[in-house]
């Protein structure tokens, strides 16, 4: 796991000293100094920052072709590396290293670009610089896993792993996207392919681009595709995704220094844990609820004979570190479970480099309670599904009239069951869903906006795009697709991603593999959510490996007590304080946050989410616009513990 970063800009001369600059902003990506590395010509500046894991004394980066005319720089790991460098050895290519980089380099070699991205299993984002070709090249894994972004503006194209990297580059130009802030406030993230700063944009997972000449070209290689296999029975599903979860596990163990695992009351995490059997896991409690997952997760660990390593996260602590939070994150991310992950990774990287979590079964396998588990009322949930049954003119033509109905016990239900995806399962359905994501409607996040950064977006609008993509897939699946491209890649991913990062924790999602993923699109919804349960195949395979019940638990996630925090005088003040600043009126109706903040304080609404999502986005904004010099001056160096890293993979 590592931090990439390279640019083409012929105007700038001292291209050494600036991607050097630039690596320095990414340093908590990789701190091992020996096998870190750049590459500069006339055309472009390479950098690299390595966490070492594989090959630990023979891996550095950039990693040359064998008459040193192609170079790579890679971060992520590719798991079927071993089979794929033994065919590449057999067709005549020299490896100099043991690392897994090296099979992408001979690789574009052998196969091209999409060649061998169609062969590989993993998660990765990296760079190739064809100097024959005078070309680069670049790739982002299937779901997006490893961050990668780019900014092209006249003579300039930046690409790296996060974007605060961007900022040292002498022609990037900060400015704030204005246009993010609307979906950020509806979603809790933004949702948009431009991020929050200007022109820089995600590059897209499962794609992969070459730049010549200033021009960019970017290609798709894969994407989720729902071929569903009525042939096979419930319980050959069951076998096939225990074997492939199996399968996965086995291949994220690959590594060549210490690996522990995640592990909170939910079956993802559990299913995991049970299948490594790591020495060591971690979990993450606070000490004021609102539940108790680590005492639960430590019953399983001590089932299973792990050395079990708990945090006590209080609101002291996470309010005192919050706003180095969202400096990793480069754009803010309102969910709560940032702070928890924040600490599980702190207290992780004290004993391991790389950890297994369980992020992705609730998108493949679905999860959700949202994808249809809206009742608990069997004679709704029958009803619904013989209405779900009929042609699908009919179906949608009842939950229009559903609509004009007055609310009654089930009526979620029954038009979450008739509507098309693409109309319910948006953050805004005409029928009020509390299970639906947004925090603020449209309406509401104009309303409190200054007209300058008021739209027309709606969450409705953001998913069309790809509702149309897969409008011919059953109704689950279209809302799993939605998940993946959406919540899973914008929100899910980058905080697993640059908070693990941020102290030098190499995160691991096996679920998000290729051929889990593969195997879990060909499914039938019915056997994943019906009225049994939600992912109910896949609990029933994951019920093999756990205690008895284990399989059924809710999904809590690591939940937060905002609710508490915010109606404590302390923390209220806390955010008070920054909501009064002069400047936040520039951007927000400044006295209607405040009568919001107010108003959840005493207790007259739950407007937690709400008061967060500004919470959060003032504390980044202030961060990256108003105080930029204080803030690199504060986090550019290194982690305490990063500090004391060495290059053999542990920590002094």
């Amino acid at each position: 796991m590592c931090g990439i970063i390279a640019f083409s800009d012929p105007t700038v001369a001292d291209k050494e000293t600036t991607i050097k600059s630039m690596m320095k902003m990414i340093q908590h990506r990789g701190p091992n100094i020996k096998g870190s590395g750049l590459y500069t010509n006339d055309t472009v500046a390479m950098g690299f920052r390595r966490l070492s894991v594989i090959d630990l004394k023979g891996g550095k980066q950039p990693i040359y072709n064998e008459d040193q005319s192609i170079l790579i720089t890679f971060n992520g790991e590719i798991y079927n590396y071993q089979k794929l460098r033994d065919e590449l050895i057999a067709a005549g290519h020299t490896f100099t290293t043991q690392a897994d980089t090296e099979v992408l380099l001979h690789g574009y070699e052998e196969w091209g670009m999409d060649g061998t991205l169609q062969r590989v299993r993993g998660m990765f984002a990296y760079l190739i610089w064809d100097n024959n070709k005078q070309t680069l090249y670049g790739a982002r894994d299937f779901f997006g896993i490893k961050p990668l972004y780019y900014y092209q503006k006249e003579e300039t194209f930046i690409v790296g792993s996060e974007i605060k990297a961007f900022l040292k580059h002498p022609h990037f130009q900060k400015e704030l996207n204005q246009e993010a802030l609307k979906p950020f406030l509806m979603n809790q993230y933004n949702d948009l392919d431009e991020t929050f700063f200007k022109n820089v944009y995600k590059f897209p997972a499962g794609h992969w681009f070459e730049f010549h000449n200033q021009d960019l070209q970017i290609h798709q290689y894969w994407d989720a595709n729902y071929r569903i296999n009525h042939q096979r029975s419930l319980q050959q599903t069951i076998d096939e995704i225990d074997q492939t979860v199996k399968d996965s596990v086995k291949l994220h163990h690959i590594a060549d220094v210490p690996v522990g695992s995640f592990l909170s009351e939910g079956v993802d995490s559990s299913y995991v844990t049970a299948v490594l059997h790591p020495q060591e896991v971690f979990s993450v409690n606070f000490d004021n609820g609102p539940y108790d997952e680590a005492s639960v997760a430590k019953e399983l660990a001590d089932k299973e004979g792990l050395h079990f390593n708990e945090a006590t996260v209080n609101g002291d602590e996470a309010f005192a570190d919050f706003a180095e939070m969202q400096y990793h994150l480069d754009e803010p991310d309102s969910n709560p479970s940032v702070i928890p992950l924040w600490y599980l990774c702190r207290l992780a990287r004290k004993k391991v480099t790389v950890a297994l979590s369980g992020e992705g079964a609730d998108e493949l396998f679905a999860g959700y309670v949202n994808y249809g588990m809206h009742t608990k009322n069997t004679v709704v949930k029958v009803f619904a599904d013989g209405l779900h049954k009929l042609p699908k003119g009919i179906r949608y033509h009842l939950a229009k009239n559903l609509q004009k109905c007055p609310d009654f016990p089930g009526k979620v239900h029954l038009y979450s069951q008739t509507a098309q995806p693409s109309e319910y399962y948006v953050g805004e359905s005409l029928i009020y869903d509390p299970d639906q994501p947004t925090i603020f409607t449209s309406k509401q996040a104009n309303d409190v906006l200054q007209p300058q950064y008021q739209n027309d977006l709606t969450v409705q609008g953001i998913y069309q795009k790809d509702f149309a993509k897969v409008k011919d897939a059953e109704d689950v699946k279209q809302m799993q697709y939605i998940d993946l491209h959406h919540f899973m890649f914008n929100d899910i991913l980058q905080k697993a991603d640059k908070i693990s990062m941020a102290h030098s924790l190499e995160l691991r999602v096996p679920f998000l593999d290729r051929k889990v993923a593969e195997l879990a699109n060909s499914i039938p919804s019915k056997m994943l959510i019906n009225n049994h349960d939600t992912k109910y195949a896949f609990r029933k395979a994951a019920n093999r490996h756990l205690p008895a019940d284990w399989a059924k638990r809710p999904k809590l996630g690591f939940p937060v007590p905002i609710k508490t925090w915010l109606q404590e005088d302390k923390y209220y003040q806390k955010v008070k304080d920054l909501f009064s600043e002069d400047w936040v009126n520039q951007i927000f109706d400044q006295t209607k946050i405040l009568q919001l903040l107010d108003d959840n304080y005493a207790g007259k609404i739950d407007g937690r989410r709400q008061v967060w999502n500004i919470f959060t986005f003032l504390t980044w904004y202030k961060l990256y616009f108003v105080d930029f010099d204080a803030t690199v001056q504060k986090y550019e160096h290194l982690q305490p513990d990063v500090q004391q890293f060495m290059d053999n993979g542990t920590l002094v």
